[in-house]
């Protein structure tokens, strides 16, 4: 029997990671939503259409087709993985996501998707709004100043220039949008289990997890 997993965290709580990490010890698929809202601010700032006007980005939608393969993430044919990962598009993401119909564009393909079950989700609000009948939902955190040291390593390790304590003012800001907006705000669903990553590394995060993962399916059983 498999699941559906939803992963809900704040940016740079290292969902994403995670959630990959999980989908091959468990045979699941992965499915990166925060990465489809990336490529939407991306393909916005591409042609030039200012993220913070939503009718025009909203007017885009018809324009963009999103595929995931590989551990690759492309976006009208292109391949897009570096690219919607550098900061200007990251802090954008949080101003679309803002943005009805982009939410209801990107939540009706995520739930066409892991319709069938054996998906792992991650981004902030797939417990509460995109998967709220998933059979486990995680919440994971980590303090502001691990975050923003994940996502500086994360940048020099893809050849992306980075500066720390602008990171940690980007994840601060991203926090606060993200809390405060008016369409599926991050928030804890009521029947998540939290997890703090800040002291724990990848091993000892998905290990939890997984044991979780074991112990639901088990119930279901």
């Amino acid at each position: 029997m498999k699941i559906n997993i939803a992963i809900d965290g704040p940016a740079a709580a290292g969902k994403s990671t995670i959630a990959k990490i999980l989908a091959k010890k468990l045979n699941y698929t992965y499915i990166d939503t925060g990465a489809m809202y990336r490529c939407v601010a991306y393909f916005a700032l591409k042609n030039h259409v200012d993220p913070q006007d939503e009718m025009k980005v909203c007017q885009l939608l018809k324009d963009i087709h999103i595929d995931m393969k590989a551990d690759k993430i492309y976006l009208n044919g292109e391949d897009v993985s570096k690219k919607i990962r550098e900061n200007e598009v990251s802090m954008q993401a949080s101003s679309v996501s803002r943005y009805k119909d982009v939410r209801e564009f990107l939540v009706s393909q995520q739930r066409q998707l892991a319709k069938n079950g054996g998906f792992i989700l991650d981004g902030r609000d797939i417990g509460t709004v995109v998967l709220p009948d998933a059979k486990l939902k995680i919440y994971q955190v980590a303090s502001i100043e691990c975050r923003a040291l994940r996502r500086h390593k994360e940048n020099i390790e893809r050849g992306l220039e980075s500066n720390l304590e602008e990171i940690k003012a980007e994840i601060e800001s991203r926090d606060y949008q993200d809390m405060h907006r008016d369409i599926s705000p991050l928030k804890k669903a009521d029947d998540a289990i939290e997890i703090d990553t800040s002291n724990m590394t990848l091993e000892e995060v998905s290990q939890t997890i997984y044991k979780l993962v074991t112990e639901r399916v088990n119930e279901l059983c």
